[in-house]
């Protein structure tokens, strides 16, 4: 996968207050210059700064299709192990909201933001943990008491958005809460920190905790092998930073093998980094794989809605071919999706004459099981 020059270049674009223009950001938007190359808007990230009348964009411009971003410092490269839990909820590190994007279209059920936090490099992680967030405020449950921790995972690579090591991104959906009787929404029983989270402005300052988790930490000693993840919703957030790796900066691991991601959303407009994932698609073809469960919009097999546990049973031959190969699995998402998940891949072990639970045993003691749910 070579690697390429990368020139800066600087683009002025009217201010815009309603999402779209927020949305768009995430999407892909050729641009064509003067020597007639072309760059495709998540192969890069974007930096915006804010001035009364517009953004200015910094860009990556990229001259050739698979030309990967630099990032630094590399020393991020050199921890033997994880860094787990840094700064504890007793003490929190303050960090500081860069921005807070809604990254979902307007027939999306519910709101789903891309937070980015600059944490001015004093909280690493790897991809695949999480951080802890303090919400502001008082325990109702124990007055005069912070509120408890609540874990994200982490939707960005150790370089972040910005390529530098200083950012994290997070992948927040705005939890609600609608009376069953009335239909109107309770503001007094939404999610506290996602609120926050979602509701945050630039400038504003944010407790966080961690980094903690190495189940979904990705195994990076064998570059050819083969990575199947399954999403559901904001679930999809550790996999972002795993294909950013692979597919978007330039780093010393050089991927070539398969990454597999499998996302079950509920509609088009709910497609989360859609437009990032479609574009490592058209550029490597041979490493990566990409299918969309889509529940309001796709029946599956037997005419039902499509989830990802359908999409699972529709390649579960090619599935358990690579997990005997010795692929590893991931699972992300609401704990709601595992059982369905996990009947699925009973019943197709059990077709295959194989017993699933001898499977899934083999499956972790060979560490290729990962799953964080919640």
């Amino acid at each position: 996968m070579a690697h390429s020059a990368i020139s800066q270049v600087s683009v002025a674009v009217p201010l815009q207050t309603d999402s779209s223009f927020r949305r768009s950001t995430f999407k892909a938007t050729s641009l064509t210059f003067s020597d007639k190359s072309c760059i495709s808007m998540p192969s890069i990230d974007l930096k915006a700064t804010r001035s009364r009348s517009q953004y200015i964009v910094c860009m990556s411009v990229q001259h050739a299709s698979k030309a990967k971003v630099s990032v630094s410092p590399l020393s991020l490269e050199d921890a033997k192990e994880p860094p787990l839990n840094i700064y504890k909820p007793k003490e929190p590190y303050t960090a500081t909201i860069v921005s807070v994007d809604r990254i979902v279209g307007p027939k999306a059920p519910g709101e789903t933001c891309h937070i980015v936090i600059d944490h001015d490099g004093n909280l690493p992680y790897w991809e695949g943990q999480s951080y802890g967030v303090v919400p502001p405020g008082e325990n109702p449950k124990k007055p005069g008491s912070p509120h408890n921790v609540r874990l994200y995972s982490i939707a960005s690579t150790r370089y972040g958005d910005s390529f530098d090591g200083k950012t994290a991104s997070l992948c927040v959906r705005r939890a609600v809460y609608y009376d069953p009787e009335t239909g109107k929404e309770d503001p007094s029983k939404n999610g506290v920190c996602s609120n926050f989270l979602c509701n945050a402005k630039p400038g504003d300052k944010v407790k966080i905790t961690g980094p903690s988790g190495k189940i979904m930490l990705l195994p990076e000693n064998n570059p050819n092998a083969t990575h199947i993840m399954i999403g559901t919703g904001t679930g999809v957030a550790p996999f972002r930073g795993y294909l950013r790796r692979m597919f978007m900066e330039s780093v010393p691991m050089k991927f070539n093998g398969l990454a597999w991601l499998f996302l079950g959303v509920a509609n088009t407009d709910s497609l989360l980094y859609d437009d990032e994932f479609t574009k490592y698609l058209n550029d490597y073809p041979g490493n990566f794989r990409y299918d969309r469960a889509l529940s309001r919009e796709q029946k599956n097999n037997k005419g039902g809605k499509m989830y990802v546990q359908d999409k699972i049973e529709e390649y579960s031959d090619e599935i358990f071919k690579l997990l005997d190969e010795g692929a590893h699995i991931y699972f992300c998402g609401l704990k709601g999706m595992m059982p369905g998940i996990q009947d699925t891949l009973k019943r197709v072990a059990e077709e295959r004459g194989e017993s699933w639970e001898q499977k899934l045993s083999q499956l972790k003691k060979n560490k290729q099981w990962h799953v964080e749910v919640y």
